[in-house]
């Protein structure tokens, strides 16, 4: 009896080890307790209540501009993964791109290419390739299964480990708000699961190498992050910001990652 913690303990870390995945580009290990097949099922009903709960806006120059340049993101991504022999990792995807009536400067993307951008955040994109930083971004901490790893070690914390179906069998309302925070939807963005620097450096680094295949230049990421560090100056924190922390350490970072990306870059 006195083995059964070691046993345990064992049977933890052989499950942890098995349970690891790789993020593309940077080829880091990460925690993955959740099936793709699952968490997609679960983004496509939550995306769908959001826009059945909030006004999206179709047929403007700005909302098919969200539209144009979440097309060449996604082209570029599964260019990039084509390339790599990785295509498998998109399967199930059915990208989605759409513009919403608010006023918070926020975006967000979900499993299997469900995006989402504010009206609020186009007076500091500007142009289309202000808004590839952004949507590259958020799109890459899709394709980087962050929400996956959040979400996985959100399990592991608060129900040891437990299944996601198990989960939401049993603690339904629980899991969902994991889920919730997990991948940035709704108000708890930012207050109970904000993506660790980590992540936001590799969707920083990949965000960078989609936009550039995508055709944009990557050298405007600069400019953006200077003018959201302004936005974040002259009040109270953006939404956005609240997971998507700016710094002039994060523009010394991205810029250290430009000669990598405009090697993929082509007007």
């Amino acid at each position: 009896m006195k083995y059964k913690p070691l046993v345990w303990l064992i049977v933890l870390c052989w499950l942890l080890v098995l349970s690891c995945q790789t993020v593309p580009i940077t080829g880091r290990e990460q925690l993955s307790l959740v099936s793709s097949e699952q968490i997609r099922a679960m983004s496509l009903d939550a995306y769908r209540d959001f826009l059945s709960k909030n006004e999206v806006i179709r047929g403007t120059p700005e909302a098919e501009q969200v539209k144009r340049v979440g097309v060449r993101i996604k082209s570029a991504v599964e260019r990039y993964f084509a390339e790599r022999n990785m295509s498998a990792q998109l399967s199930g995807y059915a990208w989605e791109f759409n513009l919403i009536k608010d006023p918070g400067v926020n975006a967000w993307a979900m499993p299997g290419g469900k995006v989402a951008v504010y009206t609020g955040i186009l007076p500091i994109t500007r142009e289309d390739q202000g808004l590839a930083v952004v949507m590259g971004h958020e799109i890459a901490h899709v394709v980087a299964n962050h929400g996956n790893e959040r979400m996985s070690q959100a399990l592991l914390a608060q129900m040891g480990g437990t299944a996601l179906s198990v989960a939401l069998s049993e603690q339904p309302v629980q899991t969902q708000q994991i889920f919730a925070a997990a991948f940035g939807l709704g108000t708890q963005v930012g207050i109970l699961l904000p993506y660790s620097r980590l992540q936001e450096s590799e969707a920083d680094h990949l965000g960078l190498i989609f936009m550039a295949i995508a055709g944009y230049d990557p050298r405007g990421a600069v400019d953006f992050w200077q003018r959201m560090a302004a936005q974040k100056g002259g009040g109270s924190t953006p939404e956005f910001l609240s997971t998507h922390p700016t710094s002039s350490t994060r523009i010394e970072n991205i810029k250290s990652l430009l000669p990598e990306a405009m090697k993929y870059y082509r007007r």
